[in-house]
């Protein structure tokens, strides 16, 4: 098996830091799904085949940082959404979380790049029309988190 067989999308010319986001995903998913602890997570996370092609302090943040701050992202993100965020696909739900966790704590990684990955992530891993609703979900996030510049990015 090569390494473009292991990933959902491998056409994508990957960064270190994209790689990051996936497997910081896969990690939020395997902690949605067994209640693990972070450090169980990201121990079996970076075991796994291709980790050491990822900008691995970036994963190392996203993941601890997210799952620490997990229930005041969900209460950002729970006006935003249409159903219960206990309802969500675990993929959606791991995305919205790590996008959310992006914008809030990383104002010099722009926001449309923060909305683009998650929705890249969303294409590889979730389901069929899952971006779309990741992205509406984001960009509305976007809006209260980063208010200006959001606001410069329609003026131009």
């Amino acid at each position: 098996m090569t390494d473009k067989t292991t990933h959902a999308n491998p056409s994508k010319n990957r960064t270190p830091r994209h790689r990051a986001r996936e497997f910081a995903l896969q990690g939020l998913y395997q902690w949605l799904l067994n209640n693990e602890p972070a450090r169980t997570v990201a121990t079996n996370i970076r075991g796994a085949h291709g980790f050491d092609k990822a900008d691995g302090e970036f994963f190392g943040e996203l993941l601890n940082g997210t799952i620490a701050t997990s229930v005041e992202l969900r209460e950002a993100i729970a006006p935003l959404i249409d159903r219960g965020v206990t309802e969500l696909s675990p993929i959606e739900h791991a995305v919205l979380l790590l996008g959310a966790y992006e914008l809030k704590n990383h104002p010099e990684i722009p926001y449309r790049v923060v909305i683009n990955e998650a929705v890249e992530l969303t294409k590889s891993f979730g389901g069929i029309d899952g971006h779309k609703y990741v992205n509406g979900v984001l960009d509305k996030l976007a809006s209260s988190l980063r208010p200006d510049e959001v606001a410069a990015a329609a003026r131009r």
